[in-house]
């Protein structure tokens, strides 16, 4: 219905939702390395709120910016490190481990550091604005970011080693593992992406709106996320799935909130239209590709 609506169809809509989509295609991005290797971050959103929030902190408080984007990324790796020991070498699920390294990381980042939920970039620091802006030509940056990451992760995922093996192990875990491959630290390093990812999308919100909301932590963003990888195809059960994948996802989902947006739905109504998107394509994921007990150890 969207896609017939004039407003839809024109310049300035298609470069608002290009621009709108390219952070949750970035998240979706890191998100689908994880999902690929049969896991879950549902601290991902959570992770990239506190650790740009952090950035944020240290760039209004003059701290060059280099190592403020630095501390931000460190942090963040950091945090996706202790998931994947959590859940590699403790063996807690990854459903579970992630849910409560976000709500930890939020919490200490709330009580330490950012005891106020919005965190504005000063004007000191405008130069980040520009990666949030437009090229001469009109086409949004934040796509171009987009663009890069996404290229980056189809060179890593089927050109080098780790990315074939990552396939490997969200096939048949048991199997790489008999076969020699790491998959413990394996699981480490994917989790550690996944936080990178997520602080880079991060970045991009803030270049875009010269801010960091907190609460971005509480909303919806996470499903829609998971809405992505799964819509465009990346299995739950693992070992499916690419960066093609993430951009198709990623560009269906766009134009679903594009058009819910075009056509004034209230939240309530956006919020049952995407749950039952979600489990619908959750369900289909279930029917083609069965979990089996591998799969349900990862609390998927």
């Amino acid at each position: 219905m969207a896609l017939t609506m004039p407003s839809f169809l024109t310049l300035g809509n298609m470069f608002a939702l290009t621009r709108g989509i390219s952070v949750l295609g970035i998240l979706a991005l890191g998100m689908g390395i994880v999902v690929i290797a049969r896991g879950i971050d549902l601290s991902q959103v959570a992770v990239l709120a506190s650790t740009c929030g952090i950035t944020v902190v240290l760039l209004n408080n003059g701290i060059p910016a280099p190592v403020a984007l630095g501390a931000g990324l460190f942090i963040a790796i950091g945090i996706g490190c202790l998931n994947g020991l959590l859940i590699a070498f403790v063996e807690i699920p990854a459903l579970f481990a992630t849910l409560a390294t976000g709500l930890l990381t939020l919490g200490a980042t709330r009580a330490l550091v950012l005891p106020q939920l919005i965190v504005y970039l000063g004007p000191e620091n405008a130069w980040l604005q520009q990666f949030g802006g437009n090229l001469s030509i009109g086409l949004p940056i934040p796509v171009i970011v987009f663009a890069v990451v996404a290229l980056v992760m189809h060179v890593f995922l089927v050109h080098t080693v780790l990315g074939r093996s990552i396939y490997a192990q969200g096939d048949n875990p048991e199997t790489a593992w008999l076969t020699g491959m790491p998959v413990r630290p394996m699981i480490v390093t994917e989790y550690a992406l996944s936080s990178a990812i997520g602080y880079i999308g991060g970045l991009v919100m803030v270049a875009s709106t010269s801010l960091m909301h907190l609460q971005i932590a509480d909303s919806s963003l996470i499903f829609d996320v998971i809405l992505v990888v799964v819509l465009g195809g990346i299995s739950l059960t693992g070992g499916r799935g690419g960066v093609s994948s993430v951009i198709a996802g990623t560009l269906l989902i766009g134009i679903l909130l594009n058009g819910m947006t075009l056509l004034n739905l209230d939240t309530q109504t956006q919020n049952i239209i995407r749950g039952a998107v979600l489990l619908a394509a959750i369900v289909v994921d279930s029917l083609l590709h069965p979990h089996d007990e591998e799969t349900s150890k990862q609390g998927l």
